[in-house]
Protein backbone atom coordinates (compact mmCIF):
# COMPACT_ATOMS: atom_id res chain seq x y z
CA UNK A 1 0.00 0.00 0.00
CA UNK A 2 3.14 2.38 0.71
CA UNK A 3 4.72 0.94 -1.57
CA UNK A 4 7.24 3.64 -3.65
CA UNK A 5 6.24 6.74 -0.50
CA UNK A 6 8.89 6.17 1.73
CA UNK A 7 9.99 9.79 0.59
CA UNK A 8 7.12 11.48 0.53
CA UNK A 9 6.47 10.14 4.13
CA UNK A 10 10.22 11.09 5.03
CA UNK A 11 9.19 14.86 3.46
CA UNK A 12 6.31 14.64 5.70
CA UNK A 13 8.23 13.65 9.11
CA UNK A 14 10.66 16.08 8.80
CA UNK A 15 8.38 19.20 7.96
CA UNK A 16 6.14 17.64 11.28
CA UNK A 17 9.42 18.10 13.60
CA UNK A 18 9.84 21.56 12.42
CA UNK A 19 5.91 22.51 12.70
CA UNK A 20 5.59 20.48 15.76
CA UNK A 21 8.60 22.36 16.88
CA UNK A 22 6.93 25.84 16.17
CA UNK A 23 4.47 25.41 17.67
CA UNK A 24 5.41 23.91 20.97
CA UNK A 25 7.52 26.84 21.05
CA UNK A 26 4.74 29.39 20.11
CA UNK A 27 3.35 27.91 23.84
CA UNK A 28 6.86 28.45 26.03
CA UNK A 29 7.05 32.06 25.07
CA UNK A 30 2.94 32.40 25.30
CA UNK A 31 2.13 30.03 27.76
CA UNK A 32 -1.88 30.15 28.48
CA UNK A 33 -3.83 29.48 32.46
CA UNK A 34 -6.01 26.18 31.52
CA UNK A 35 -9.12 28.43 32.71
CA UNK A 36 -7.71 31.87 30.27
CA UNK A 37 -8.78 32.20 26.62
CA UNK A 38 -6.27 30.21 24.77
CA UNK A 39 -4.99 32.93 22.67
CA UNK A 40 -1.72 31.31 21.82
CA UNK A 41 -3.46 27.84 20.42
CA UNK A 42 -6.00 30.41 18.23
CA UNK A 43 -3.06 32.98 17.04
CA UNK A 44 -1.10 29.46 15.66
CA UNK A 45 -4.28 28.34 13.98
CA UNK A 46 -4.91 31.36 12.27
CA UNK A 47 -1.52 32.00 11.11
CA UNK A 48 -1.30 28.63 10.31
CA UNK A 49 -4.17 28.54 8.12
CA UNK A 50 -3.43 32.19 6.20
CA UNK A 51 -0.01 30.41 5.37
CA UNK A 52 -1.36 27.18 4.08
CA UNK A 53 -3.57 29.28 1.81
CA UNK A 54 -0.84 31.24 0.58
CA UNK A 55 1.50 27.82 -0.04
CA UNK A 56 -1.10 25.40 -1.72
CA UNK A 57 -2.19 28.35 -3.92
CA UNK A 58 1.44 28.99 -4.77
CA UNK A 59 1.79 25.63 -5.05
CA UNK A 60 -0.89 24.60 -7.38
CA UNK A 61 -1.55 27.58 -9.45
CA UNK A 62 1.70 29.04 -9.78
CA UNK A 63 3.18 29.05 -13.32
CA UNK A 64 6.00 26.84 -12.35
CA UNK A 65 6.10 23.73 -11.72
CA UNK A 66 7.50 22.68 -7.93
CA UNK A 67 9.28 19.61 -7.01
CA UNK A 68 6.97 16.64 -6.16
CA UNK A 69 7.98 16.75 -2.45
CA UNK A 70 7.61 20.34 -1.61
CA UNK A 71 3.92 20.18 -1.09
CA UNK A 72 3.73 17.24 1.63
CA UNK A 73 6.64 19.08 3.02
CA UNK A 74 5.84 22.53 3.85
CA UNK A 75 1.69 22.19 3.92
CA UNK A 76 1.17 18.34 5.29
CA UNK A 77 4.05 18.42 7.29
CA UNK A 78 5.56 22.05 8.54
CA UNK A 79 1.75 23.27 8.53
CA UNK A 80 0.00 20.08 9.14
CA UNK A 81 2.44 20.23 12.37
CA UNK A 82 1.90 23.59 13.16
CA UNK A 83 -1.45 23.89 13.24
CA UNK A 84 -2.68 22.18 16.63
CA UNK A 85 -6.49 21.04 15.94
CA UNK A 86 -5.93 18.42 18.49
CA UNK A 87 -5.27 21.56 21.19
CA UNK A 88 -8.40 23.41 19.99
CA UNK A 89 -10.21 20.41 21.16
CA UNK A 90 -8.54 20.26 24.40
CA UNK A 91 -8.32 23.98 25.13
CA UNK A 92 -11.97 24.16 24.50
CA UNK A 93 -12.79 20.90 27.23
CA UNK A 94 -10.82 22.66 29.92
CA UNK A 95 -12.93 25.59 29.86
CA UNK A 96 -16.03 23.40 29.81
CA UNK A 97 -14.18 21.72 32.70
CA UNK A 98 -13.75 25.13 34.75
CA UNK A 99 -17.29 25.77 34.53
CA UNK A 100 -16.73 28.41 31.46
CA UNK A 101 -18.95 27.27 28.80
CA UNK A 102 -19.49 30.78 27.65
CA UNK A 103 -15.71 31.35 26.63
CA UNK A 104 -15.44 27.67 25.51
CA UNK A 105 -18.24 28.09 22.65
CA UNK A 106 -16.52 31.92 21.89
CA UNK A 107 -13.16 29.97 21.27
CA UNK A 108 -14.74 27.24 19.10
CA UNK A 109 -16.79 29.56 17.00
CA UNK A 110 -14.01 32.07 16.71
CA UNK A 111 -11.08 30.04 16.15
CA UNK A 112 -13.33 28.25 13.58
CA UNK A 113 -14.03 31.57 11.88
CA UNK A 114 -10.66 32.76 12.02
CA UNK A 115 -8.85 29.93 10.49
CA UNK A 116 -11.41 30.16 7.60
CA UNK A 117 -11.81 33.60 7.30
CA UNK A 118 -7.85 33.32 7.31
CA UNK A 119 -7.20 30.74 4.68
CA UNK A 120 -9.77 32.27 2.35
CA UNK A 121 -7.98 35.83 2.59
CA UNK A 122 -4.92 34.17 2.25
CA UNK A 123 -5.99 32.20 -1.00
CA UNK A 124 -7.53 34.95 -2.54
CA UNK A 125 -4.72 37.81 -2.05
CA UNK A 126 -2.53 35.05 -3.18
CA UNK A 127 -4.63 34.16 -6.06
CA UNK A 128 -4.55 37.92 -7.05
CA UNK A 129 -0.86 38.24 -6.65
CA UNK A 130 -0.14 35.51 -9.05
CA UNK A 131 -2.63 36.83 -11.83
CA UNK A 132 -1.12 40.13 -11.28
CA UNK A 133 2.16 38.70 -12.07
CA UNK A 134 0.85 37.00 -15.48
CA UNK A 135 -0.83 40.79 -16.70
CA UNK A 136 2.56 42.06 -16.33
CA UNK A 137 4.93 39.58 -17.77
Amino acid sequence: MLRGQGRVVAAVSAGGVLGASARYGAGLLWPTAKDAFPWTTLLVNTVGCAVIGVVLVALTEGRRRPHPLLRPFLATGILGGFTTFSTYAVDAQQLLDHGLPGKALLYLGGTLLAALAAVWGAASATRAVLLEREVTE
